[in-house]
């Protein structure tokens, strides 16, 4: 048995919550999957994992075998990073996280110029409106738009800002009443972007004051793209980011709405950070990344 396979294909398992999902991330075959855990579980001689036909769960061993794998993969990867970090040429694995409309609209356009920048570069490009945790999801690098963690676990580094524009199309804005202050929102259909929260607001800033109006709708999604086609099809205002809407905007298809205001959902500042595990200070792979993504922003 290769131990240090069995290890990644046993996290994987766990992390996915099933052996088709970590063989597909794995890129193995299920049955090989299927195989590695259980020579790992007869060489341990314990179950960790109690399957049923319909799921796997984690058993009492293997929560507190998970937790020491993960440690000992972690520190293989540091160590891997330490020593290929070391050199003038930028090489190595670096795990990115990005918010899936900025990765394909932003960021997908252009990822060949980094690429051919940098030829010993291997890039794991994962795509996800969740916040994912560094540590545990062995990421590199977060890409958040919005407020940055402060946090002693976390390093912040902020690359870029962008505004929040109120938009909806001719066609919506042709049958229902003008939209001249903030607090017309309130007759309007407003299509939510959904963060979990039960808060029904938008926050209007302008010359040091602030108007928070209630808002509502019947759409909300965690998807920013999918309240933009929504806005286009004529079904409501939508408070999206700049970056996705300016095409919309210049072409006539969508119309900016009270753009003397500041807006956002809620006191979210609009940043854009690059998160990263304090290990990670001074990493080369992480500073390409850095810049590639500044240059961008700044154009």
């Amino acid at each position: 048995m290769d131990k240090l396979l069995a290890l990644r294909t046993f996290v994987a398992t766990v992390r996915c919550g099933g052996f088709s999902a970590a063989a597909r991330q794995l890129g193995l075959a299920t049955s090989s999957v299927t195989r590695a855990v259980n020579a790992l579980e007869q060489e341990l001689g314990c179950v960790l994992l109690n399957r049923n036909t319909r799921q796997i769960s984690v058993s009492e061993a293997g929560r507190e075998y998970f937790e020491r794998a993960l440690a000992i993969l972690n520190a293989l990867d540091e160590a891997d990073a330490a020593v290929t970090d070391n050199g003038e040429e930028v090489r190595g694995r670096l795990a990115v996280s990005v918010p899936v409309e900025f990765a394909r609209r932003i960021i997908a356009p252009h990822l060949g110029k980094l690429l051919q920048r940098h030829p010993q570069l291997e890039l794991t490009l994962r795509v996800t409106d969740e916040v994912v945790d560094l540590l545990s999801e062995r990421v590199d690098l977060a890409l958040r738009l919005g407020a940055s963690i402060v946090s002693d676990d976390v390093v912040s580094q902020r690359v870029g800002s962008f505004h929040r524009w109120l938009v909806a199309s001719p066609q919506y804005l042709a049958r229902t009443s003008p939209v001249s202050h903030p607090d017309a929102l309130q007759a309007h259909a407003c299509l939510q972007y959904d963060y979990g929260s039960p808060a029904n607001y938008w926050r209007f800033e302008q010359q040091g004051a602030t108007l928070q109006v209630p808002i509502s709708g019947r759409l909300r999604s965690n998807n920013a793209d999918i309240l933009r086609q929504a806005a286009l099809d004529g079904q409501g205002i939508a408070l999206l980011s700049d970056w996705l809407v300016r095409d919309d905007v210049d072409n006539g298809k969508l119309q900016r709405l009270l753009p003397d205001y500041e807006v956002a959902p809620g006191p979210h500042e609009g940043t854009i950070h690059l998160l990263y595990l304090p290990n990670h200070r001074g990493s080369r792979r992480i500073a390409a990344f850095s810049e590639f993504l500044q240059a961008l922003l700044k154009d």
